[in-house]
């Protein structure tokens, strides 16, 4: 990238599954201001990993973000276009597989072949890997299959990628903020040391990486924090310039608000410490941070600042855990609560009385609840007496078990109280699903080898 004096830099996904009618706005917003420019997708958390390997498991071209497909096509070709790079974690635990889609979605829109990047070395699930986890996890190291062992690397190969000229750079696993990072640091070329601009960048990286978490969404809450449409809430836009400062804003005419209380909220979503923000790039501190409302739908961010990097590089291990099953049935009208309680009573006893289920009342008392159910047995009175008095009761009950038949069992019994009883249960519902468990450990940096490969589309075709 050619430096100038900013860059531009909208979000337009903030998890697997958000929604894909937002990226336009942000696009044409993106063209219309008529600057350097990168969009980001971040659509990866802890397990989606996991899921995703599950997933190439039975299909070995899949393992991508699914809803790639629908993200990108209403952009693609705009982006492709106007030069604005694309850059993402919907590679997942298949970046090529992700790079291949974006060919042929590109070559069906007739747009230009995009030149593709894949960050690749966050995946240590390799036997060459092993004598480092065991000396990392040593007890800890889980007996059970694995499914995903993922490293959570930084911008440089981003970075990198860029500058060697890809308009679309597809990651696995990096950190989040690194998708904001990795364009700040190829456009502005700033060096790897520079803690105070990049512990900026990263913060920057951070407003954005949740999507409309910033814009209202996750900060709405009627009649106390007020938020304007938020069905049509609008993505966010940060202005990096060089220092690594950055102006958060919008698309114009969209839903949802950006003003000093939202931008503080994400600044200290999931921040233990806010004078020291791990990540693989750099240690931010926003102890000294100032937010300043420009106008409307405009908040300056400046004052951080960052401090070497940590030594280490976080990975999750997540493996196979048996598996959970859930299960629901309604009861209303008059003593619903006494025959909702009656109901988890007979399912319990019918799978062993002593066996471990979970009993919610939704909306009664499920939030609030734990795994011991002991509201159930007294210890919260003032749920038993909600409960009592309620006469709209939806009963869950689950449970988690090594052998999937034996785990089925749960939603067989609670199917059953429809004629077996109490009175009146309804509207039964139960799932199924593997359970994965998640161990967390630090791994020394140089072991892990992050690295960035251009995809041939001529030979992708060829190969297909």
């Amino acid at each position: 990238m050619t430096p100038a004096s900013v860059l531009r830099i909208g979000c337009a996904a903030g998890f697997s599954g958000d929604r894909t009618d937002v990226a336009l706005p942000v696009v044409q917003d993106l063209i219309a201001a008529g600057k350097p420019s990168v969009l980001i997708f971040e659509t990866l958390a802890e397990r989606t990993l996991a899921l995703a390997q599950l997933a190439r498991r039975s299909d070995p071209d899949a393992g991508y973000e699914p809803l790639l497909d629908d993200m990108l096509r209403p952009v693609l070709a705009l982006c492709l276009q106007h030069g604005i790079r694309i850059v993402s974690n919907f590679g997942a635990a298949n970046p090529r597989g992700a790079a291949r889609a974006i060919h042929a979605l590109a070559r069906e829109l007739g747009a230009r072949t995009p030149t593709i990047a894949v960050v690749e070395g966050d995946d240590l699930r390799g036997e060459e890997h092993r004598a480092m986890l065991v000396a990392a996890l040593g007890d800890r190291l889980p007996r059970e299959p694995i499914v995903s062992v993922n490293a959570y690397i930084g911008a440089q190969p981003i970075a990198d990628a860029l500058r060697a000229g890809a308009d679309i750079v597809v990651c696995g696993r990096v950190a989040d903020p690194s998708l904001v990072l990795g364009p700040a640091i190829a456009h502005f070329d700033w060096a790897l040391d520079d803690w105070v601009r990049l512990g900026r960048a990263t913060m920057v990286g951070h407003l954005l990486e949740c999507g409309s978490q910033v814009t209202g969404g996750y900060f709405a809450d009627p009649g106390y924090k007020d938020v304007p449409d938020l069905a049509h809430t609008g993505y966010p836009i940060a202005d990096i310039d060089a220092d690594g400062n950055c102006t958060i804003s919008k698309p114009a005419h969209t839903g949802g608000c950006i003003d000093a209380r939202t931008v503080k909220e994400q600044l200290l979503y999931e921040l233990h410490d806010p004078a020291a923000y791990l990540t693989p790039d750099v240690v931010a501190d926003i102890t000294q941070a100032r937010v300043q409302e420009l106008g409307k739908d405009s908040v300056r961010l400046t004052g951080v600042t960052g401090h070497p990097r940590p030594p280490s590089l976080k990975v999750n291990v997540c493996f196979e855990a048996g598996w959970f099953a859930e299960a629901e049935i309604s009861y209303a009208g008059p003593r619903a609560g006494a025959r909702a309680l009656l109901a988890a009573q007979v399912v319990r006893e019918r799978l062993g009385g002593c066996a471990p289920v979970r009993v919610d009342l939704i909306g009664v008392n499920s939030i609030f609840g734990d795994d011991s159910n002991r509201w159930l047995d007294g210890a919260d009175e003032a749920a038993l007496s909600a409960l009592r008095a309620s006469r709209d009761v939806r009963l869950r009950l689950s449970w988690q078990r090594e052998d999937r038949q034996e785990a089925q069992r749960l939603g067989r019994e609670v199917n059953a109280l429809y004629c077996c009883g109490p009175a009146g249960g309804g509207g039964v519902r139960a799932a199924l699903r593997a359970r994965l468990g998640t161990v967390s450990c630090l791994v020394p940096r140089d072991a892990v080898h992050a690295r960035f490969t251009m995809i041939d589309a001529a030979a992708e075709r060829s190969e297909a």
